[in-house]
């Protein structure tokens, strides 16, 4: 099945093209929301020329969808409908748990005629955090909920180390309550590893962010 992946560029949107493409699915593009106000990846901040770095790491082209609150699943069907142009039959979907987050998506496949995949759906999350770490796939954190966690944690690698002191911490190691957010930047879907560096990082009040470029 030919797909395209709804791609955030962080670990459990990278799992999923993983295990797509393991179970033998071919992906056509990647399609990424784009905060159109603020020229980054919604919720991972990407800007536009790590975007690029992207589409050239995976070997994939990258479909765009410029956006702002109220056009969101708008400019998400307008970038289906191109994923289908490709050649796309499906698209899948890094959703973990989320009832409302996954009756989103299939909306929008709807309204455009895509069939929509859920590879990681219900599989537990602590499990999907140690399996990004185990299949090789490096992801820096890139945000964090200061309630939740330090600032020590930004520009680290997510590793066994890391989820073992997010565990001690108490919170859910695969941050699907907001905890962190990450970028993959190698791993076993990757032509190439990301060359990227780290820069200050900035305080947002209840949250914060590390510059990455």
């Amino acid at each position: 099945m030919r797909f395209a992946m709804s791609y955030s560029c962080g670990k459990d949107s990278t799992l999923a093209l993983h295990r797509m493409v393991r179970a033998g699915h071919e992906p056509v593009c990647l399609v990424v929301m784009v905060n159109a106000a603020e020229g980054r990846s919604y919720f991972h901040g990407a800007d536009g020329s790590m975007l690029d770095r992207y589409e050239a790491a995976l070997g994939l082209p990258l479909v765009r969808c410029p956006a702002s609150g109220e056009t969101y699943h708008l400019a998400f069907e307008a970038g289906l409908a191109q994923a289908k142009a490709l050649g796309a039959e499906a698209v899948a979907f890094g959703d973990i748990d989320l009832e409302g987050h996954r009756q989103w998506d299939v909306d929008r496949c709807a309204a455009v005629g895509l069939t929509p995949c859920f590879p990681l759906w219900q599989q537990g999350r602590e499990a999907l955090a140690r399996e990004v770490v185990d299949a090789g796939y490096r992801c820096i954190i890139k945000s964090i909920d200061k309630a939740a966690l330090p600032l020590r944690f930004l520009g680290r690698y997510l590793d066994r180390a890391v989820l073992e002191e997010m565990k001690a911490a108490g919170i859910d190691i695969c941050g699907e309550n907001g905890e962190y957010h990450t970028l993959a930047v190698d791993g076993p879907v990757f032509q190439r590893p990301l060359d990227f560096q780290t820069g200050e990082i900035v305080d947002l009040g209840s949250h914060a962010v590390i510059d990455i470029h």
